[in-house]
Formats: structure tokens, sequence, C-alpha cells
């Protein structure tokens, strides 16, 4: 009947053909029955649940007429509705009646409340709902438990989840898969994916089958903890059990493959998508934009939110997060500001991340305004700082050392109310230990361990870095200190000790903790192996690197083109090619990968050694081999030749380099320049300044400093001092062998005053005198106090400052050159009176004559 009634209703215009079949069931039964003999259903409660849209309970109220009596499932059915359309006190109302006027609830009428209270959140009168059906005689069953834990797990308080959870087995109910899952999903949230695996076990022990949904929640956590592998194991099983995959699976294992670096299979698994009809959505597309974003492919992370606009799918902010992070990660901020203005422009607002992204990033990049113009915005879309952009703001003032306003800032943070995760404080305790704030380090780390954040293994790792610095080698105190907070050292604990070991000399120690991190089955990886190899070539141990990387090459370790340049750095010494050659060869024969960068290592080496027609071979073999030469390449040539005195064979592989399209830069210059500057051509610098700036390339600092050395060398002070004032103009900072050639110009000219005066401005600038300028200033006083028109008192006032600044040398530990004393020597030694002469020296200057 009611069949008939929805289909003629349904044919009606009325937008609300469901109200009229109500309207017209209530008739033909009042019709039917006398009010004393009315039915106990209005009619059955499952067709009403059916077919009321939940949009539209508040309409129920109609049809409690007052002489049909109703049954507790109508009830229940009504709570439902209510509870569904977010009309929570409407629920609460019939359930207060029911209690005064009947029926009696049930467990199902407590179960649905509860339900509705978890469901806006209100876990404190969903737990009083358990009290209330204890004390009217009711027995909480299995949804009940489940209802709660379920509600527990989503807030974050997996230890309530977990009570629940004991209680109800307690009290002998058992669980079945909906409660399982949920536990599995509280885990999972927590972090705590191998005792989801554990629950997971239990689950199919007792004998209840997981579902998909089980499934799902397990393979999306190991997959976004990168256990790719295991993930697929649990695929696998889905097969078996005949349980097929959606979207949420697929889109979890396209994640795992791409944190594993296996971009191609994500790639892969996305196709498979697609030809089993499933529609990916905004989540699928999400991971794989951030997916190939975070393997630094950002074109196509931009390409593939293009193909998501095409297909309709409305991209959300995380998917633009993605990009924004992308970009920002390798330097270009422009890029990612671009992304984050088309976000605004269609209308999806930028949250936090979005922010703190970016100013993270212009704070790296030292643009400091545009990073506070940026957290400005974010404020004024009323947008609250969270630990992430604080992080950003400490890291900022770590960075150049103004721990204070960092530590006021932590304060400020704290006053507020927000409270600082495990990742500031472990900023904090960096920055002060790079500070030389040692004590305050200490109180972070003590305030760490009292809060609940707790201490991670990246935090002790940059405690035992701290301590490490002061001094402090126990390493046995700091296992003992890891294990008592149930951390284990990784990779970068060891690296820390390694590198702290050999910096302090201790190799042997260095060597013992190698072995020491293979008993934790720890591999040792490229960074273990490059501070270790760069250590024992520093100390000349040549023999002792190459059995390292020959034990290094067992655990799978290839050499990488760090180690081969230290371990030809270290070889280099011996000044033999054939050594060089040897060395170079084994690690070639270990797996070091003969490329570009190899070869120009090895071109280098030569280069530098001045051994030109070594570099000249191998540069030939490279070609040979279709290995393009780069600017590294030419400029390591050029530098060859040129420290070799071979200017026109230097100015060849220019004009080669140009001729094979490598355009060369501002180094390429400035060591063409050096080597006209030491062959005195200074005419032909200038020509070439010249045509370094037709080619757009700026002059730095270094060009400036090798053409006033150049010019020094001929004497031109006049042109010296133009260029000196020119990089001044600039803003660069002149080194001390710049100011250097300027005294040494000045002294030669007897302007000993204007050369006083360039020593005082390098002390202003924070530039070190060093031995030589020492050197020239006491020779020049001396020399101009030796002139015959000079008054007494002119002579003794030059000698005086002679003095002085030999004193002040001695005292900063510097050794005057065998000119300088000899300089001394003769002024002071009149006849009659060397004796005297020597006895001053003796007295000024207590060291080893250089």
């Amino acid at each position: 009947m009611i069949f008939l009634f929805w289909r003629k209703i349904t044919q009606q215009s009325s937008p609300f053909p469901w109200i009229q079949l109500l309207r017209k069931l209530r008739l033909s039964t009042f019709r039917r029955f006398p009010t004393s003999q009315a039915p106990q259903f209005l009619f059955p409660a499952p067709i009403l649940q059916q077919f009321l849209p939940k949009t539209m309970t508040r309409h129920l109220n109609t049809y409690q007429h007052p002489e049909i009596r109703r049954s507790v499932e109508h009830f229940n059915v009504l709570i439902d509705g209510y509870c569904r359309n977010g009309e929570i006190s409407r629920a609460v109302e019939l359930l207060e009646g029911m209690k005064t006027e009947g029926p009696a609830p049930d467990i199902v009428t407590y179960n649905t409340l509860m339900n509705g209270f978890c469901k806006i959140g209100d876990l404190f009168t969903a737990k009083k709902l358990m009290g209330e059906i204890l004390l009217v005689n009711l027995e909480p069953n299995v949804i009940t438990y489940t209802t709660l834990i379920d509600a527990y797990c989503k807030s974050q308080c997996l230890e309530d989840a977990l009570n629940m959870y004991d209680e109800m087995t307690v009290k002998g109910l058992v669980p079945d898969v909906v409660t399982y899952t949920c536990i599995m999903n509280g885990l999972c949230k927590s972090g705590k994916v191998e005792e989801a695996k554990s629950v997971f076990r239990e689950m199919e022990e007792v004998g209840v089958v997981p579902n998909h949904f089980s499934y799902a929640t397990l393979i999306d956590s190991l997959s976004k903890e990168g256990n790719v592998a295991e993930a697929f194991v649990l695929q696998g099983r889905m097969v078996v059990r005949g349980i097929g995959f959606d979207v949420v699976v697929y889109t979890a294992l396209m994640d795992g493959l791409f944190k594993a670096g296996m971009a191609n299979n994500a790639e892969d698994m996305f196709q498979v998508l697609l030809e089993e009809s499933l529609v990916p959505n905004c989540v699928t597309y999400s991971a794989l934009i951030d997916g190939h974003c975070k393997l630094g492919d950002v074109k196509k992370g931009e390409l593939l939110l293009q193909e998501m606009e095409e297909k309709h799918i409305l991209p959300n902010v995380i998917v633009y997060s993605s990009i924004v992070d992308g970009y920002t990660k390798k330097g270009l901020l422009n890029e990612a500001m671009d992304v984050m203005r088309k976000m605004v422009q269609r209308n999806i607002l930028p949250n936090v991340f979005v922010y703190g992204t970016l100013i993270d990033g212009y704070f790296k990049a030292d643009q400091q305004g545009i990073a506070l113009d940026l957290f400005k915005e974010m404020k004024s879309r009323g947008l609250e700082e969270n630990n992430f952009v604080i992080d950003s703001f400490v890291n900022n003032l770590k960075r150049s050392g103004r721990m204070e306003e960092a530590d006021e800032l932590f304060k400020d943070m704290m006053s507020r109310g927000l409270l600082p995760d495990r990742v500031n404080y472990t900023s904090m305790m960096d920055g002060f230990f790079k500070a030389g704030k040692e004590s305050d380090a200490f109180n972070i780390a003590q305030e760490m361990t009292e809060k609940s954040s707790g201490f991670d293994v990246v935090a002790y790792n940059v405690l035992i870095n701290g301590l490490f610095k002061l001094g402090k080698y126990e390493s046995e105190s700091f296992h003992t200190g890891m294990r008592q907070l149930g951390l284990a050292p990784d990779s970068a604990t060891f690296n820390t000790m390694i590198n702290a070991y050999c910096k302090e000399g201790n190799l042997e120690n260095a060597l013992k903790l190698l072995n020491e991190m293979k008993s934790y089955g720890l591999k040792p990886n490229s960074i273990t192996c490059n501070i270790l190899v760069q250590r024992l070539c520093a100390a000349g141990e040549i023999e002792k690197t190459m059995d390292l990387l020959n034990d290094m090459l067992v655990m799978g370790f290839h050499p990488t083109p760090t180690t081969h340049k230290a371990v030809l750095d270290a070889s280099s010494k011996s000044r033999r090619a054939d050594v060089i050659l040897h060395i170079h060869d084994q690690l070639v024969g270990m797996g070091l990968k003969l490329d570009l960068s190899t070869y120009n290592t090895l071109i280098g080496t030569f280069c530098r050694l001045g051994m030109i027609r070594r570099a000249t071979l191998v540069f030939k073999d490279m070609m040979g081999k279709g290995i393009l030469a780069d600017i590294i390449t030419y400029n390591a040539l050029i530098h060859g030749y040129c420290i070799s005195s071979h200017l026109k064979k230097a100015f060849a592989v220019h004009s080669q380099m140009l001729t094979e399209g490598v355009s060369p830069n501002v180094e390429t210059y400035n060591i063409l320049l050096r080597g006209l500057s030491a062959a005195r051509l200074i005419k032909e610098a200038t020509g070439l300044v010249n045509q370094m700036k037709e080619r757009g390339l700026v002059p730095n600092a270094t060009t400036y400093d090798i053409l006033v050395s150049g010019h020094g060398k001929i004497g031109n002070m006049k042109e010296c001092v133009k260029l000196y004032c020119e990089m001044i103009t600039k803003g660069f900072v002149p080194k001390t062998r710049t100011y250097n050639v300027l005294i040494s110009c000045f002294a030669k000219g007897k302007k000993m005053s204007q050369a006083k005066e360039l020593m005082q401005e390098m002390q202003v600038r924070g530039i070190p005198p060093n031995s030589s300028t020492y050197d020239i200033l006491i020779c020049g006083w001396y020399k101009l106090s030796k002139q015959p028109e000079l008054s007494k008192s002119l002579k003794r006032s030059y000698q005086a400052e002679a003095k002085r600044l030999f004193e002040e040398m001695n005292e900063k530990g510097f050794i005057p050159c065998e000119n300088t004393l000899a300089c001394i020597s003769f002024t002071l030694a009149k006849p009659g009176k060397k004796a005297d002469a020597q006895r001053i020296l003796n007295k000024l200057y207590k060291k080893n004559v250089k």
C-alpha cells in the first residue's frame, strides 16, 4: 500500500511529496481504526527511516498525533533524524518525554543519542549518557562502547579510548570489526603504527575478519611512514580475501611510493586506478602533486594542477601548499609567491602553513623585509601564528646570533597560550649552544624533560653535539641517557660523535664508533664515510682511507664526488701524478661514477698543482667519451695555464669555451686578470675588464682586489686609489692584501700619514692587519726617519711610531720578516752602539726570526 501511495505522490508536482504521503497515510489510518483501537505503528519505522530526508526531520513533530500509540523503535528513528540534522536539543526533548510518558528508552535510544553528541564533539555529555544507561538498568553493548571509542580516537584521546576498550572486554563483550578498526585508526593517528599492526593481528587471531576500512587504515599509515613494501603485502591480502580497492587505497599506495622515492611506480599506480574506471579525486591529485614536489619536480606538480582544473576537480589549499613548498625548497621564491597569489585570485585563502613556508623561505634567503610583510598579511587575514611560524622566526634570529630576541619571542609565545612543541624547543637549544650560551641550552633541555613534549632522537642529537663542542666526549653516558629515555641512536647520532672525535684528532675512537654503529644495525651512510675520509686524509692516512673505503664497499657504499675530492686533495700532497691517477683508478674501481663532476675534480687537481699536461690529457679523454666540458672544466684549465705562465694558451682555452657555447663567468675573467696582473700586463687587464662588462658581467670584490694589486706592482698609486674608491662606493669590502698594496704604495711615496690612516680604516671596517701590514708600515716609518733634512724631534716621532707598531706586532704574535729586522737594526745601530741596537731588539722581540 505504501509503495502505491509513494508512486502516486511522486508523480505530483509538490516539492515535498513525502509530506503528502504521510498526511494520506495518517488520514487513511484514522478512517480505518477507531481512536480507542489505534494501531501500535503509524507505519513501520524502517520505512520511515528510509523515506524521510534527514534535512526534513524538523517536520516530524507534525505527525506525532496524541492518540496514536507509538513504539520505542518509532522514537529511535525520530531521535536519529534529529541527530543527523544537528538538532540535538530536540532529540534530548524526545528522550525526556519517553522517560516520563513512555515508551521507555532502550539501549538503541541511548546509543543513537550518544552517537549524536559524539558527532558534535560533546564527549562529556556522551560519557554522562553511559552513566545514565547503567542507572536505568540497561546494559551497554558493543555499539555503545564502539561509539565512545571512535569518538575518543577522533578527538586524539587515545588513552581514554583504550580504557573503554579494556572496560568492554572485562565485561565479556566481544569487539567487532568496527571496534578494532576504530582502535587501529586511533593508534595510527598517534603515530603508533606498530601497535596498530598488533591490533590487526589480534583481530584476525580471534576470528574477526578485517573489512575494507581495516585494511585501508593500516595501508594508509604504513604508506605515510614510508613502509610501502608492507603496505603492498596488505594489499595482496585484500586480493586474497576478495576485498576490492577504492580510490582511498590506491591514493595511499601512491603516497607511499612517492615517499620511498619511487615516482615512476607511483605514476604507474595512478594509471592502474584510471584503468579500473575509478575517478581520482582531490585527495588523489594532492598525493600526486605533493609527491612530485617533494622529489623536486615542481613543474610536474603544476601540470597536474592544470589537469585537475581541466577535469573540473576543485584544488584545495593542500594542493597549492605542496607547490608553494616545492618552489620554496628550491629557492624559487618568486614562483612560490605567484602560486599563492593565484590561490587568492581563485578564492582559496592561504592557510598558516602556506604563509609559514614562505616566511621561512624568505628568512633563509636573508630577505627579512618580505618575510615580515608576509607575517603582517597573514595576521590581517585573521590567521594566528602556529609553532611552525614561530620556529621560522626563531631560526632566523638563531642564524644571526640574536638569541636574546629569540628567547623573548619564545616567552611571548608561551604567555599567549601557544605551547612550544618539540621542534621549537630543539631549535632554541641548538641556538643557545651555537651562541655559546650553554647554561641556557641546558635550561631548555631540562624544560623539555619536564614538559609532555619530551626528547626525541633529533633533540638528543642536538644535545650531544652541544656537549661535544664543550669537550665532553663520554659516548657511553650518552648511550645510557638515550636508553633511559627509550630512544635508539640513529645515523645522525653516530655521525655527530664520529665528527666530534675526528675534529679532536681522536681517529681511533671515531673508528671504534663506526664499528659500534654497525652493532646497532645501522649502515654507515655517505655522510659517515665522508667525515672519516676527510679526517683520515687531513691526517695524511691515505692507506687507512683506502682500507676504510674497501670496508664500506662491502656494506654497499660507493665513493661519492665528495669522497673523490677529499682523497685526491690528500694524495696531491705527494705532487706525483702517478699516485694521484692510481688513487683515482682505485675509486673508479670501487664504483665511483665516471661523470663530469669526477673528471672536473681530477682536472682541477692537476691544474692546481701546475701539471697542465696531465690535465689536458684527462680533458681529451673526457671529451673522447662524449662528456661535454662545463664552466668548471674550462676555469680549471685556464687557471692551470695561468699559474704555469702560459697566458696565450689560457686565452686559447677561453676562446675555445666561447666556440663551444659555454659562457664565461666572473670567475673566468678573474682567473685571466690574475694571470695578466702577475705578468704586469695591466693595459691588457684593463681591456679584459671592459670586455667583461660588455658581456653583462659585473666585476666583484675579487676583481677589484686583483686590479688594485696589479696597479700596485707597477707603482701606479693614482689608479690604485681610484679603484679602491670605486670598490668602496659599490659596497665591496677590500681584503687585507688589498689594503697592504695601497699601504705599500703610500709608503713607497713617503706618504706615511695616509698609510697610517688606511690601517686605522682597516680596523674600523673590521679587517685584521697581518704580518705584512706591520712589515710595510714599520719599514716605511724607519725609512722616513732617515731623511737628513728632518728635525730630531720628527725623527724621534717617526721612530717611536715604528717601535709602537713593532710592539703591537709582537703582542699579536706576528713574526717580522728579515727585511723588517734589518731595517730596524740599520736605523738604530749608530757607530759604536750596535750592542745597544741588539739589546733593544732582544727586548722587543723574543721569538724566532722568520
